[in-house]
Parts: structure tokens; C-alpha cells; sequence
């Protein structure tokens, strides 16, 4: 059997047979989520070649149980490539999830806005990504799967039915582009100027090497960003993983109450 098949069986020996209808990959500030499922946490370290998921504002733990009647794991924590120089760090707990029985994975981050009309505490919908790092997570891959058509990275249908939950919930939540920068040092205001001329809207450390790896797998994709700051060079308030930690949270109510929604309505 292989690798992830073999840590499939393991968290379903602890956690139950029932199949996972749902992946949940939490950013910065986000965790208090997977406190709200019902259901049994796996420390990573007791998954051999989970990552480490050593970022302060993040949990490194797999929850698997019942969020709104949907049977879900949550993964509290992820690897960003700026730790260990890489991209690839995610594709095993994304090959477990899929060895679980999961068809989808949402996965939320923390995001610096270039737009005005989407400040501090709000959170996007994205709608695409720019690759702006130029690494990619299929790099080394001996097949032609590594060729993933992209074109609907971020899937139609999951847009429209979170969308249609914030809605619901009276919660704004737009949708853009999201450009990811390597990290770890934040963007310096040249860079997001060159970024916004690309066309992006959002930018953060983080998703789009999952959302590559996600499709690679078959899985279904979808992301929201919790804004926690503008953008290097748009505003005068001081850049820091703190401050993420700090604003995240205000984000993230609206986020779990647009993740619940869109679960009941599932």
C-alpha cells in the first residue's frame, strides 16, 4: 500500500470508517476553527511525513469529525515552502485526504489587500491566483499528470455555493485574484505595484502550491482569504506576522460563519 494509504488507515483506525466529504486547510490566526468539529485531533508528529507546520498562529494537528453534518478533516496548520525550501511540502496530508474519500478541500489563508474596497477584517473569495514565485509544487513529478490544466484551478461550481452562503449570512465577500510571493519576508512596495499591474488583487505566502497539488489530485478547489493588512506601500500601518495574528481573527468570524453556511447547504 502506499505511504498515504498506509496513514489513511491509521487515522481511520482512531477516528472511524466513515468517508471524509471535505478537506479544511487553516492559514494564520485560523485555528479556533477546528475547535468547532466534533470529532477526534491527530497531532501531526504521530503522522510520519506530515510537515511540522512550524509558523507561530498555527496548529499542527488533523481533525477529523462533523462540522453542520458534513463529515470533514481539518488540517490545523500547513507547511509554506519559505520552511524548508518546498513547494511540494503539502501533496502527502492532500494524497491522504483524497485516500479518505474527500472530493473537495477549501483552504483559507491570510492575505495583504490592494484594494481599497477590501480592507483589514474582510475576507475574498478567490477566483484565480498568479503564480508570481515561479515555483511549482509538480516540479520532479516522473509523469504526465504533472501537466494540470489550471484554467479552473478555482472550481465554478464551490465559488458559487460559497457565495451564495455568504449571501445567506449578509457578509460581504468579493471575489479576486491572489498572487503568491514566497515569503518569508513580506513584499517590499515595488513589488506590489508590479503585482497590482499583473492584475492581482490579494497577496499572501501560501495556497496556490495546495490548489496545484489539489487539482493534481482530483480534487475540487476553493480558497478565502482573511485580509488582515493593505499591501506594502498602501497604507502607513507597520507589516508584521504579529499584526496577521492580531487582525486575523476579525476575518475569520465571517469565515466560519460562511463555512457553516455553505456545509448546511452542502
Amino acid at each position: 500500500m502506499s505511504r498515504s494509504g498506509d496513514l489513511a488507515d491509521l487515522i481511520r483506525d482512531e477516528a472511524g470508517p466513515a468517508p471524509v466529504r471535505l478537506g479544511l486547510i487553516l492559514g494564520s490566526g485560523l485555528g479556533h476553527l477546528a475547535g468547532a468539529v466534533e470529532g477526534v485531533s491527530i497531532p501531526y508528529h504521530r503522522l510520519p511525513g506530515f510537515p511540522h507546520a512550524g509558523v507561530s498562529g498555527h496548529n499542527p494537528q488533523l481533525v477529523i469529525g462533523t462540522l453542520e453534518g458534513q463529515r470533514v478533516a481539518v488540517f490545523g496548520g500547513r507547511s509554506h515552502y519559505y520552511e524548508q525550501g518546498r513547494a511540494d511540502a503539502m501533496r502527502l496530508p492532500l494524497e491522504v485526504l483524497r485516500d479518505l474519500g474527500a472530493d473537495r478541500v477549501i483552504a483559507t489563508n491570510a492575505a495583504g489587500s490592494m484594494r481599497p474596497d477590501i480592507g483589514p477584517g474582510s475576507i475574498m473569495l478567490l477566483s484565480d491566483h498568479i503564480n508570481f514565485s515561479g515555483l511549482n509544487p509538480l516540479i520532479g513529478e516522473p509523469t504526465d499528470a504533472r501537466f494540470v490544466p489550471m484554467g479552473a484551478a478555482y472550481d465554478p461550481q464551490m465559488r458559487q455555493d460559497l457565495a451564495a452562503a455568504a449571501a445567506a449570512e449578509g457578509i460581504a465577500m468579493p471575489q479576486g485574484v491572489y498572487a503568491w510571493y514566497s515569503g518569508p519576508s513580506f513584499e517590499t512596495p515595488a513589488e506590489i505595484r508590479a503585482i497590482r499591474t499583473l492584475g492581482a488583487d490579494a497577496v499572501g505566502m501560501s495556497t496556490v502550491p495546495e490548489v496545484i497539488l489539489a487539482r493534481f489530485l482530483g480534487l475540487r478547489a476553493a480558497a478565502i482569504s482573511t485580509i488582515t493588512n493593505m499591501a506594502a506601500g498602501l497604507s502607513d500601518e507597520a507589516i508584521s506576522h504579529e499584526h496577521t495574528k492580531a487582525m486575523a481573527p476579525i476575518g475569520a468570524a465571517k469565515l466560519e460563519r460562511v463555512l457553516r453556511g455553505y456545509l448546511r447547504a452542502a
